[in-house]
C-alpha cells in the first residue's frame, strides 16, 4: 500500500504572546492521499488556516510531525521549503494575491520563471493553465478588470500550472458573492475529477460537502471526521 501524499501526527501549535500561551493546534494527525479532496472545517478561530499554513510550509509546527510525499518536513532549512513549496504546493488563497501591474498571463507566468523553466515550456503551462479554468481570453488584462470571481480563477489557473502535488486552498470564496464562490466551487470539483489532490479550509458548510472527506476542527483539536 503506498504511503499517504500529506502524514501528520501529533502536530501542535502554540503561539506565545505578552507571556500567554495560545493553543492554536492541539495533538492533529491525520492523512490525505493522492486524488483525495478534504476539507478541513470549522468556526472561525478554531486552527484551520494556521493548520494549513503548516501544510503548506509557511508555518512551522511547535511539535509533531509532518511529512509530505513521504519526506519528513517540518524541520527542513528555509531555502529547501522554498524550493518544496514552489514546485510540490499550489496555493489558493481567500485575497487571490494577484500582483496588480501584471498581467493575468504574467501572474500565471511569475512562479514557474522563479523555476527556471524555459519560455516554451511555461508558455505552454501558462495557455493551458488559463484555458483550462476558462480564463485564456483574459490573457492580457489586469487583475483590476476583473470581475472577484474572475481574480480566483486566475489564482486557480497558477496554482495549478505548476502541477502541484496537492493543491491548498484557504477559504477561496470567502471575498466572493455566492454566484462567484459556487463557480469556483465548481471548478474545485472538476480539478479533483481529473485527478487534483485538494485540501481546502472553509467555515461554511455548504462548500465543505464539496469534498470527499471533511476534518472538522473545534478549538485545536479535531473533533470528528466524515466522509461525505
Amino acid at each position: 500500500m503506498s504511503e499517504p501524499l500529506i502524514a501528520i501526527h501529533q502536530i501542535s501549535k502554540v503561539f506565545l504572546t505578552d507571556e500567554v500561551e495560545t493553543h492554536a493546534l492541539d495533538d492533529v494527525a491525520f492523512t490525505i492521499d493522492r486524488g483525495e479532496y478534504v476539507s478541513i472545517a470549522g468556526p472561525s478561530g478554531c486552527g484551520k488556516s494556521t493548520l494549513l499554513s503548516i501544510l503548506g510550509l509557511l508555518d512551522t509546527p511547535s511539535g509533531g510531525e509532518y511529512r509530505l510525499n513521504g519526506r519528513p518536513v517540518a524541520t527542513l532549512p528555509q531555502s529547501e521549503r522554498a524550493r518544496v513549496r514552489n514546485r510540490e504546493i499550489g496555493f489558493i488563497f481567500q485575497s487571490f494575491n494577484l500582483i496588480g501591474d501584471l498581467s493575468v498571463y504574467e501572474n500565471v507566468e511569475l512562479p514557474l520563471t522563479y523555476r527556471g523553466m524555459g519560455a516554451s515550456e511555461r508558455k505552454q503551462r501558462v495557455l493551458t493553465a488559463l484555458d483550462r479554468v476558462g480564463m485564456a481570453h483574459r490573457a492580457k488584462h489586469l487583475p483590476s478588470q476583473l470581475s472577484g470571481g474572475q481574480q480566483q480563477r486566475v489564482a486557480v489557473a497558477r496554482a495549478v500550472a505548476g502541477e502541484p502535488l496537492i493543491l491548498l486552498a484557504d477559504e477561496p470564496t470567502g471575498n466572493l458573492d455566492s454566484k462567484s464562490g459556487d463557480s469556483v466551487m465548481d471548478l474545485l470539483k472538476e480539478l479533483h475529477d481529473i485527478g487534483a489532490t485538494i485540501c481546502i479550509v472553509t467555515h461554511d458548510p455548504r462548500y465543505a460537502r464539496h469534498a470527499e472527506r471533511s476534518i472538522n476542527l473545534f478549538d485545536g483539536r479535531i473533533t470528528d471526521e466524515e466522509t461525505i
